[in-house]
C-alpha cells in the first residue's frame, strides 16, 4: 500500500500538536507559584506558557508539518490570529454550553480539543503556511 502525504503531514501535525502540548504543561506548572517557587500567579504562568508552547508550535508546523518557505512577515501574524481564536473558542465554548445551557463541562471541552485541532489543521495548511 503506498504511503499518502497527507497521512504524514497529519503526523507530523500530531507531533508537533502533542510537543506543544507539553511544553504548555511543563512552563505552567513550573512558572506556576501554586506549586512551589515559581515566580507567576496560576493564570499569568498559563498564559506564558501557552506563549512558549504557540513559538514551539509554529516553528514547529512552518519547518516540520507544512515545511513552509514563506515569509515569516506573512505567517507569522495569521498564525498568531489563528492561535488567538483557538484559545477565545477554549474559553468561551465552555463558559458558554455550560453556563447557559447547563451541559456537563466535559462535553464542551471535548469538543473544544476535536474541533480547535481539526480548524487549525485545515487553517494552517490553507491559509496560514498555503503554497503560494
Amino acid at each position: 500500500m503506498p504511503r499518502c502525504p497527507a497521512y504524514h503531514r497529519m503526523s507530523r501535525f500530531a507531533l508537533i500538536g502533542i510537543g506543544s502540548t507539553l511544553i504548555y504543561a511543563v512552563c505552567a506548572f513550573f512558572l506556576s507559584r501554586g506549586q512551589g517557587a515559581g515566580p507567576l500567579p496560576a493564570a499569568l504562568a498559563s498564559v506564558a506558557a501557552y506563549a512558549i508552547a504557540a513559538l514551539f508550535s509554529y516553528t514547529g508546523h512552518k519547518y516540520f508539518t507544512f515545511m513552509s518557505g514563506g515569509n515569516h512577515a506573512m505567517e507569522l501574524p495569521r498564525f498568531l490570529l489563528l492561535t488567538a481564536s483557538g484559545l477565545i473558542v477554549a474559553i468561551v465554548l465552555p463558559g458558554l454550553l455550560t453556563q447557559m445551557l447547563g451541559i456537563p463541562v466535559s462535553i464542551p471541552i471535548l469538543l473544544t480539543c476535536v474541533a480547535v485541532p481539526v480548524v487549525n489543521y485545515i487553517v494552517l495548511g490553507r491559509w496560514v503556511f498555503r503554497d503560494v
